[in-house]
């Protein structure tokens, strides 16, 4: 059981105990590393983000422009990435480059950040988007009531969680049924789209139209909207997190990352171009399940599938994270850096359970406190601090290790292009929107108590280690754990 959920750290590629399963999934293809890259990629954000890049933007062109260069952005960071990824061969991604480069505190802050912060806040924005496109159908004139909302992403969480702590099969099972909706609706739409293009409907394309700023731009606010944009592009860093599976990572990430970033930016972009075909930016922004409305305009009396093909993407998406968010709980607490009732997992059914629970439990919390674009730019801004601490971690280790065997080594000019940029982006947001982004960076911060307290102060009373870890796992034993013989 510890074996298939170590090898199940490799976070966003389930493994199923099924041994011809195993031997079937290698990653010793580009093709494969292709199709694992963009999946991870191409998820539910693409069908949240575009209202918030509008808003921010101001107008349809710079829009685009957004969406193209935050793509740009992505494959300078990835290339980043990679070069740590055969540097640093550990899975786990930031986490483990971070912990190896700077040490356990910031090593245990990104953790801290991620378990409490980037994971439920992104369910949280995914369930509420699920439960949006399900229930827009029936409000049509109207946005869905507060309460429903709420009420049917909790119990859309609450299930997956169950499904997930019953069976690493079935989730993964999920998965792969439920990718299919998100590819459908993609499809759909950029087909219909360029199909309104083709017929002469793209009025709100048009140069002297598309450059309408609908308020004054200003630095700020294209800041926010490369975050609203980032939201849709997370992910792009998720094979690192299976670097030690990977067959020859030297000439397979660059790989995978020529091909399957500007492929993710092409089809984003498309996407947005045909959203535009059919709606003025004033519809658009007016929506809120612009798929839904798009669909309605264009679809006629097959309408239906577009929010259908909408929540099956982001009912995958949802138990995508809260399998991953729990292994990186897992891993943490497998490190010393979590309680270790966190690296328990199911004697049966090998789940890690009471990760799961936390997971679960922080989203809820969150889903009851957020609107779905504060917590796109609260989650986007934490994620985009964790990518420039790593990429800052590449560059002090060139200095610190300039001797360390490199197989993949990028020019200088990418990681200090992307940290230029990076410290731009933030620094403006948090000019832009000083309550959303300060606050998580003063959650981050909170884990520096906490980990002088819980993982360096060694020499801590007995009642602690019980209280934390032993009585709960003899809780977790007799509830959750068959009883088996020695």
């Amino acid at each position: 059981c510890v074996g298939h959920t170590q090898l199940g750290l490799a976070l966003q590629l389930p493994i199923s105990d099924d041994h011809q399963n195993q031997d079937s999934f290698q990653l010793g293809t580009v093709h494969l590393f292709i199709e694992v890259k963009t999946c991870n990629i191409i998820g539910s954000g693409i069908f949240i983000s575009p209202k918030g890049v509008l808003e921010h933007a101001g107008s349809v062109g710079l829009s685009l422009i957004v969406w193209v260069c935050g793509g740009g952005i992505c494959a300078l960071g990835s290339m980043c990435y990679a070069e740590l990824g055969v540097t640093i061969p550990k899975s786990g991604g930031d986490y483990s480059y971070v912990t190896e480069i700077f040490g356990g505190l910031v090593g245990f802050l990104l953790l801290w950040s991620a378990v409490l912060i980037m994971y439920p806040t992104t369910l949280a924005v995914i369930a509420l988007t699920f439960s949006n496109y399900v229930l827009q159908p029936a409000f049509q004139d109207c946005l869905p009531p507060y309460v429903a909302t709420r009420l049917l992403a909790t119990i859309c969480i609450l299930f997956l969680t169950w499904v997930n702590c019953s069976s690493v099969r079935w989730a993964t099972r999920i998965q792969d049924v439920f990718t299919v909706g998100k590819l459908l609706a993609l499809v759909l739409i950029i087909v219909v789209g360029l199909i309104q293009i083709c017929r002469g409907h793209y009025d709100a394309l048009r140069p002297s139209v598309a450059f309408e700023f609908s308020q004054e731009p200003s630095v700020g606010q294209i800041a926010l909207a490369f975050l609203q944009a980032s939201f849709a592009y997370s992910g792009w860093n998720f094979l690192n997190y299976v670097t030690e599976e990977v067959v020859e990572p030297r000439k397979n990430l660059p790989r995978a990352i020529y091909i399957s970033i500007p492929l993710v930016t092409l089809v984003y972009t498309l996407t947005n171009i045909a959203y535009f075909s059919s709606m003025t930016p004033e519809e658009l922004l007016a929506s809120n399940a612009v798929a839904v409305t798009f669909g309605e305009k264009l679809l006629g009396m097959f309408s239906w599938v577009m929010p259908i093909s909408v929540a099956l993407s982001t009912f995958g998406g949802i138990n995508g994270y809260l399998f991953t968010s729990s292994r990186l709980c897992f891993s943490g607490a497998r490190e010393g850096h979590l309680p270790h009732l966190l690296a328990m997992i199911h004697l049966k059914n090998c789940t890690p359970i009471p990760a799961l629970l936390v997971c679960c439990l922080a989203t809820i919390v969150i889903l009851c406190i957020g609107e779905t674009h504060n917590l796109i730019n609260y989650v986007s801004f934490i994620n985009y601090l964790s990518y420039g601490v790593t990429i800052a971690g590449l560059l002090y280790l060139r200095k610190k290790r300039p001797n360390l065997v490199r197989p993949i080594k990028v020019s200088m000019l990418i990681p200090i292009t992307y940290l230029i940029f990076w410290a731009v982006l933030l620094g403006f947001s948090l000019y832009s929107e000083p309550v959303v982004c300060g606050l998580g960076m003063v959650i981050m911060l909170t884990g520096v108590p906490v980990y002088f307290v819980g993982v360096h102060w060694k020499d801590k009373p007995k009642c602690v280690y019980q209280l934390v870890g032993e009585s709960g796992c003899e809780i977790l034993i007799f509830i959750d754990m068959p009883a088996v013989g020695p």
